[in-house]
């Protein structure tokens, strides 16, 4: 049976998921646009970033953090960090897009292959 664990927040009250004394912690955070939820030794593609491969890569974009039950929100997430290393810059699948004119004899196929970077987190620092 779930048990429920009412977490306070600065928009209103969160519930938690509870299992018997396992907690698992991760961390929303931005890069690049888009917003990623990981936890630690998870592997993550994002948008290009200027580092080399075998670099070590730090979030301060934290929107959110979770940890031993306890959720961090918006301002009460400040200061807290997401540590990663680069593993490799590569691109992604092609995206192929096709556009055409009725009537017109036109058409005309477009695509391009999204430059990113994959990671591994190696930490959450509160």
């Amino acid at each position: 049976m779930e048990k429920f664990l009412p977490v306070s927040a600065s928009a209103g009250t969160l519930t938690a998921p509870l299992t018997e004394g396992s907690f698992m912690s991760y961390a929303i955070f931005k890069s690049g646009g888009k917003q990623y939820r990981v936890s630690q030794g998870d592997v993550v593609d994002v948008d290009k970033l200027a580092h080399e491969e075998g670099a070590h890569a730090v979030f301060s974009d934290v929107l959110l953090v979770s940890e031993g039950g306890a959720v961090k929100i918006g301002t009460e997430a400040q200061g807290a960090t997401v540590e990663a290393e680069v593993i490799s810059q590569f691109k992604g699948d092609k995206v192929l897009a096709y556009q055409y004119r009725r009537r017109k004899g036109y058409h005309r196929t477009v695509g391009h292959r999204r430059h990113l970077t994959k990671l591994k987190i190696t930490g959450i620092k509160a």
